[in-house]
């Protein structure tokens, strides 16, 4: 497995027009690889989050069983002209394998969190529709009911540090919900237009089945890998002084 870090540059019209577009970039991911994983589920797939760390940053990452060669992205949205590559990658497995529980790491998560419902009209047995999460308490409870699973849990707030009687039991915070509506490929078109509602999370957890876990860092979670969502990424915890 490998975790790769690219720089966008988005002073390019084509890196904006990549960026504007989750079909478009999934393609151009899809492009990095000679032979694309197998999506039938039985092995780890191509998972990507795109990062904008305010004005200045863009950062797309790759987790992957295999090592991309992101040279065409980086002449079609990155620094072509530079003295360095363009982008970093590095082996994952190591990192995983040492993912012990009770490790404690804060975390990021852009995904698409979805529920099902049925309407009035439609009858039983009939399929229900599937329909995004709109509040963050919503949101929040969708990632709760599956960080079990998950081999995971969100670390809870001490309760003096609690803002609110109810809503703020847990370190974690909901930001950049962004609904989008895209055109699927010319050979899917027939499906109709693909509509997501792309969430993070930042916050902090702690391991509690370290095999459910890697899979959840290898496989992702929730719908819409394939535009950007599932993707989870740690870093180190910093301990107040």
């Amino acid at each position: 497995m490998y975790l790769t870090r690219f720089r966008v540059n988005t002073g390019r019209s084509d890196a904006r027009r990549l960026l504007g577009s989750p079909h478009r970039t999934h393609g151009a991911v899809n492009m990095s690889f000679p032979t694309p994983p197998s999506r039938d589920g039985s092995g780890p797939r191509v998972l990507w989050r795109v990062d904008r760390n305010g004005s200045s940053e863009t950062l797309l990452y790759i987790v992957s069983p295999t090592r991309p060669d992101l040279s065409g992205l980086v002449d079609q949205a990155g620094w072509p002209a530079s003295e360095e590559p363009g982008w970093t990658t590095f082996a994952y497995e190591d990192f995983l394998a040492a993912l012990q529980p009770g490790d404690t790491w804060g975390f990021r998560l852009t995904a698409n969190p979805v529920h099902n419902i049925r309407h009035e009209y439609v009858k039983a047995g009939e399929r229900t529709k599937r329909a995004a999460h709109k509040t963050p308490r919503h949101q929040m409870d969708w990632l709760l009911k599956r960080q079990k699973d998950a081999g995971f849990e969100i670390v809870q707030k001490p309760v003096e540090r609690r803002l609110l009687p109810e809503g703020d039991e847990y370190e974690l915070m909901v930001r950049d919900q962004t609904p989008l509506q895209f055109r699927r490929s010319p050979t899917e078109a027939r499906r109709g237009d693909v509509q997501i509602t792309k969430v993070t999370f930042d916050g902090r957890l702690r391991v509690t089945e370290p095999d459910l876990f890697r899979r959840t860092l290898t496989h992702g979670m929730g719908k819409a890998k394939a535009y950007g969502c599932g993707l989870m990424t740690l870093a180190p915890v910093r301990e107040a002084a």
